[in-house]
């Protein structure tokens, strides 16, 4: 059918398919912060009113919400995150490094993240839970799962948000520009792909057969923002490889508990696709987000983000 596509079976791409959408980010990212009803979410977020609500049904759909009616005030219901999307937590300390190495963000530039466990302040590690070992990409290869096939995925085709994330009226966008570069399932599943080896454009249609205009422009796009490094390697006609950058590498971690988290909740029943393997000390991969001063793993209910003089936020 023409709506639809055949992929290699992914958690990220299914996860992608559920949440890898700029807006949706944007409203659980809001609803974190406890924005959560929807004129406020209307106002912190610039989109539509029809958007908006959109959005709303759909992670409603797919469990990442819940709507709950307020006492007194039936039409002013409130939207609460579920056990689904909270367990996003891992996910959303990694895209909060990334932004923070990469990026002057001033919001982060004022906050710190606290670990009660340990009582002081932190940043958010990726380590093995086999070995306790530091993870990078490099140290990780992919075989097959039991649950290796080929997806059905809709198209979904959309052009890239006229709007940019630096209009977007919200003061709590802690990580913006990583919204901005994975807010587009597309270009996320290119960036992912390239964690696992793929690099030229042949190679990435067969792997993600998008029309080619649409494959060329998220590669033109991600290149735009250094998250990719084009290296000719043939010319007459000039033919690239596209090399992941250091800016690009350090999104591992973001990728990998996406992964996880796509395991564990957006599966078919038949087991996962794949089974990533760290070299390091030759398990198979449970990667954990962890304190950098205690090396205990972070749970949402043991950390605070403090600014400067007093708690901004305290995860119940």
């Amino acid at each position: 059918m023409p709506n639809l596509l055949r992929t290699r079976a992914s958690s990220i791409n299914r996860a992608l398919d559920q949440i890898g959408d700029k807006w949706c980010l944007l409203i659980l990212q809001e609803i974190f912060w406890g924005v959560n009803t929807f004129n406020d979410l209307l106002a912190a977020s610039g989109m539509s009113r029809g958007v908006l609500s959109q959005r709303l049904q759909w992670l409603q759909k797919i469990d990442c919400l819940k709507k709950v009616s307020q006492a007194g005030k039936p039409k002013r219901p409130i939207y609460h995150l579920t056990r689904k999307s909270n367990e996003l937590y891992p996910n959303a300390l990694a895209a909060l490094s990334w932004e923070r190495a990469f990026f002057n963000t001033p919001l982060l530039d004022q906050v710190s993240l606290v670990h009660k466990t340990c009582g002081k302040p932190f940043s958010p590690v990726l380590r093995c839970q086999q070995c306790a070992s530091q993870v990078y990409s490099m140290d990780v290869r992919y075989a097959q799962g039991p649950g290796h096939s080929q997806d059905i995925r809709e198209k979904k085709v959309r052009r890239r948000s006229s709007i940019s994330i630096v209009d977007i009226p919200s003061n709590r966008l802690v990580y913006k520009n990583l919204i901005h570069i994975v807010g587009d399932r597309w270009t996320a599943n290119i960036v992912a792909l390239g964690f696992h080896g793929i690099k030229r454009f042949d190679e990435f249609h067969k792997e993600l057969p998008v029309a080619t205009n649409i494959l060329a422009d998220r590669l033109r796009f991600l290149s735009e923002e250094e998250i990719f490094i084009p290296t000719r390697y043939q010319s007459r006609p000039d033919r690239f490889e596209y090399i992941l950058s250091e800016k690009g590498l350090a999104l591992y971690p973001f990728f990998i508990t996406l992964l996880q988290w796509g395991d564990r909740w957006c599966g078919t029943g038949n087991g996962v696709p794949m089974i990533p393997q760290h070299l390091n000390c030759g398990f198979d991969l449970t990667a954990n987000m962890c304190c950098d001063q205690c090396n205990q793993g972070l749970e949402a209910h043991d950390v605070i983000l403090v600014e400067r003089k007093e708690p901004l936020i305290k995860s119940n």
